[in-house]
């Protein structure tokens, strides 16, 4: 059994390293290629929930960005089970926006999951940040590791 988690984990690392290559690129088709159709996100911008892929709509994101976004990711955990698994971590965006705004944040991520046809996709994405538990509802953009 443990000889089988860790071909998938291999399996899904490598997927992730080609998708988080692709959001680094500003390659939308690239990104979304590591989909699956019927995929659920919580994103960091408005709508509460995105559903499907939207490759209009990241290309227009992406093109609001100078030159391609940076990152890192800290604190990662993979936990496989079947054809389903979940992975977290904490990513740190870098970059500059078009309008000269210097980006540099960390965000919590969790990812869901599933083997189609022998290929690992994301079926479900959560990204947040805290907010201020004072009653001002602002969310907290400075925090770092």
């Amino acid at each position: 059994m443990s000889n089988r988690y860790s071909i998938e984990e291999e399996a899904i690392m490598a997927m992730l390293m080609e998708r988080a290559s692709s959001l680094g690129e500003k390659d939308a088709n690239g990104a979304l290629f590591h989909e699956s159709d019927d995929s659920v996100e919580f994103s960091l911008a408005p709508p509460l929930v995105y559903h499907g892929k939207d490759e209009s709509g990241l290309q227009a994101w992406f093109d609001t960005w100078e030159g391609p976004i940076g990152g890192e990711v800290i604190d990662t955990k993979l936990t496989v089970g079947g054809d389903v698994a979940f992975w977290s971590g904490l990513i740190r965006m870098t970059g500059t926006k078009t309008d000269g705004t210097e980006v540099d944040l960390w965000f919590r991520q969790t990812l869901g999951l599933v083997k189609r046809d022998g290929r690992w996709m994301v079926s479900h994405q959560h990204a947040s940040v805290p907010f201020a538990m004072d009653g001002s509802g602002r969310a907290l953009l400075d925090l770092k590791p």
